[in-house]
């Protein structure tokens, strides 16, 4: 038994570049940045950022699409999938990606804007007012529990 399965979380490199395919069908590609920390055997903290390459089609391409931007968290679980070309040149070329079988958005800021924004708004910009909302008033009722059937 084989098993190519991928888990990638991180951030967005790039905007997703939605296209379609000659069938029709939605495909996007973007990137994620992941990074790994660590101490060496100095005890000096290390980091290393790794950059994959995601593919995404149909329903999950036009989401990533439309909800996704630079700098937002995202969770993509996926496959390996490498394939290989010949450029203008004549040489053989090779692109490593995932593609992905389910794309999870990660948190959204409170504000509706850009996701990963966690920067405060100004000091000078008011709070959000309270708004009132429509409520039903039912009349006050004594309800005597033997009066119930049951």
């Amino acid at each position: 038994m084989y098993l190519n399965k991928v888990f990638i979380l991180g951030n967005l490199t790039r905007d997703p570049e939605l296209r379609s395919l000659p069938s029709g069908r939605a495909v996007t590609s973007f990137g994620v940045a992941t990074n790994r920390v660590w101490r060496d055997q100095s005890g000096n903290k290390q980091d290393q950022t790794e950059f994959h390459n995601i593919v995404a089609f149909g329903r999950q391409a036009e989401i990533a699409s439309q909800y996704l931007k630079k700098g937002s968290s995202v969770l993509v679980e996926g496959r390996l999938q490498t394939r290989s070309w010949d450029d203008q040149s004549g040489a053989k070329r090779y692109r490593t990606e995932i593609v992905a079988d389910r794309i999870q958005l990660g948190p959204r800021s409170a504000r509706g804007g850009e996701q990963g924004d966690n920067r405060r708004p100004p000091a000078d910009s008011e709070a959000p007012k309270e708004e009132k909302l429509d409520t039903i008033e039912y009349p006050a009722e004594d309800v005597n529990p033997e009066d119930i059937p049951f």
